[in-house]
């Protein structure tokens, strides 16, 4: 498997989302779908490691077109474009397998640190739940949470964040620190929880987006 398919109704945010992903070499080949029968006709010629996939998708739909490709047997990791007032959108795809989501306004950085963090391969039982959306897996909604600011994360927490944007482990981030595996650990958890963040992708994601790191 290999590449990228964005399947967006807009045509601009289709084209800019292709765009970004040239940019990102890991993603490449990157290619476009409008509709839910031509992100079929992509996935079971080309085998895409990753499925960008509107939430707003017009025609059949998101949940169906994601059921269709699920259908074909595709291993492709599949993330919604979605905003907020799409939870409901967004537990359905996640029921069938949807590991997160990214805002349709992703930038280069973010899919980089999408594919930097593994995200592309995630295993099921870590999906990538956006905060204030509701777990799949248990049916709890939770009030929508706003990143923390700057000040809000310690110095130690900034460069822990600072670490994990580059793809380094927790056991090299601690001996760029001179801290402890388990010490990096307590940071990270810390900083999950004042970012609303459920995991190391998306704690960068959001660290990039609100300019905590670059």
């Amino acid at each position: 498997m290999s590449g990228v398919i964005v399947c967006h109704g807009s045509a601009g945010v289709r084209d800019r989302i292709v765009a970004a992903a040239h940019g990102v070499p890991s993603l490449a080949p990157a290619r476009a779908a409008a509709t839910a029968e031509e992100l079929v006709a992509l996935v079971r010629r080309t085998a895409p490691a990753l499925v960008l996939l509107d939430a707003h998708l017009p025609g059949v739909g998101a949940v169906e077109a994601l059921r269709r490709i699920r259908g074909l047997g595709a291993d492709a990791t599949v993330i919604m474009l979605a905003v907020p007032g799409d939870e409901i959108t967004l537990d359905r795809a996640m029921a069938l397998g949807a590991r997160g989501y990214l805002p349709p306004d992703v930038d280069r950085s973010e899919l980089a640190a999408v594919v930097a963090h593994g995200l592309s391969a995630v295993p099921q039982q870590a999906q990538v739940t956006p905060p204030g959306l509701s777990d799949s897996a248990t049916g709890a909604t939770a009030t929508r949470t706003r990143p923390a600011p700057t000040g809000e994360l310690t110095r130690r927490e900034l460069e822990v964040l600072s670490g994990m944007s580059h793809g380094r482990s927790n056991a090299q981030i601690g001996a760029d620190l001179f801290l402890s595996e388990d010490t990096v650990k307590t940071h990270a958890r810390r900083l999950f929880r004042k970012l609303g963040a459920s995991d190391r992708a998306q704690a960068v994601a959001i660290g990039l987006r609100t300019g905590l790191i670059s």
